[in-house]
């Protein structure tokens, strides 16, 4: 609701939000500084964060995984990707748990509301730097793309850049935590993934399915009366996905309680589907797997710290995944 207020409707101008055909223009326009090529020159900066972090905390013997690892690599990476100053990362991180409590309570959603006011007032200045100064980076490419004579608009740059920022490692750090709480749990299947380095591609696609990062889709609002499921959905009603519920649909996955990292088919919802399929999954699959292969190479007897139990999960209605998660090695 409070992205609906004047002052940050700008923000609700994103590819998640919109349909055809505002959803084609906008897509057609970010593929163009989006590109594989752009992503897959990304995996050695990828393996040297990773090598660096784990690095850092090797002599510890411990570390919580999301703060020393999960999440400062998809952080670096995108952050350098969009053009953000590392000394402003941090900041940002605050702001996103912020605004992914919102749903929580009157004073959680003030708060949120302020963390997006700041983050707006940033890019603008942001944005108008690398008008006059174009560098290398994502900001300055959106700023520079151009399909069919058209550009994004200062509301629709400001949008798209705070969604990649949020959707570029949010996600990614849940994968990452609950991937390595999802293989420890399972010996089995750790075993399978620590020895066969060949199955890592199907193991990140069965934790994307397995965990759902992403609890449910953006919002909709129905244009008409719709029956679904023996369920008639009035015309005006606002409805979501719940994309974690179908990753586990027993009609579509045998046994889909079954953790099992050779999973095939696998056709999961965790990016979505069809028109709205998610731009950055390519860079996501990529951190996590390099993120996982190196964590498990490189401490190979890595166990939790606390019982299962007793760790606790976020407080969000939109992202799923731990507050922290102590592990020893």
């Amino acid at each position: 609701m409070i992205l609906r207020a004047t002052p940050l409707r700008p923000i609700t101008r994103n590819m998640l939000n919109l349909d055809p055909p505002d959803h084609t223009r906008l897509r057609a326009l970010v593929h163009k500084a989006f590109t594989p090529r752009l992503i897959e020159r990304l995996r050695g900066r990828i393996q040297d964060v990773c090598d660096d972090l784990v690095g850092a905390v090797a002599v510890k013997g411990k570390m919580d995984l999301v703060s020393a690892y999960a999440l400062p690599m998809p952080l670096t990476i995108i952050g350098e990707l969009l053009g953000v100053p590392e000394k402003d990362s941090l900041e940002f991180h605050k702001m996103s748990r912020v605004i992914a409590a919102s749903s929580s309570g009157l004073f959680d959603t003030l708060l949120a509301f302020r963390s997006f006011w700041h983050i707006m007032r940033y890019f603008r200045k942001l944005i108008a730097q690398r008008r006059a100064n174009p560098q290398d980076d994502l900001i300055t490419a959106l700023v520079q793309a151009e399909e069919a004579g058209d550009k994004l608009s200062e509301d629709e740059l400001i949008a798209m850049v705070i969604l990649l920022l949020f959707a570029g490692y949010e996600t990614t750090v849940n994968l990452i935590t609950s991937g390595t709480w999802a293989l420890v749990l399972h010996p089995v299947q750790r075993e399978k993934f620590q020895q066969n380095p060949e199955l890592a591609g199907s193991a990140i696609e069965e934790l994307l399915r397995y965990t759902s990062p992403l609890d449910f889709s953006s919002i909709r609002r129905t244009h008409e009366a719709i029956t679904f499921g023996g369920v008639t959905i009035p015309a005006g009603d606002v409805m979501a996905a719940m994309v974690a519920s179908a990753n586990h649909d027993e009609s579509q996955f045998p046994d889909p309680e079954a953790f099992d990292i050779t999973r095939d088919p696998n056709k999961h919802l965790a990016f979505g589907q069809g028109a709205h399929f998610c731009l950055g999954a390519p860079l996501a699959r990529m951190e996590a797997q390099i993120a996982l292969t190196t964590l498990f190479s490189r401490f190979p007897d890595l166990r939790l710290a606390k019982s299962p139990e007793s760790l606790q999960w976020r407080k969000s209605l939109v992202f799923r995944g731990l507050k922290e998660l102590p592990i020893a090695f």
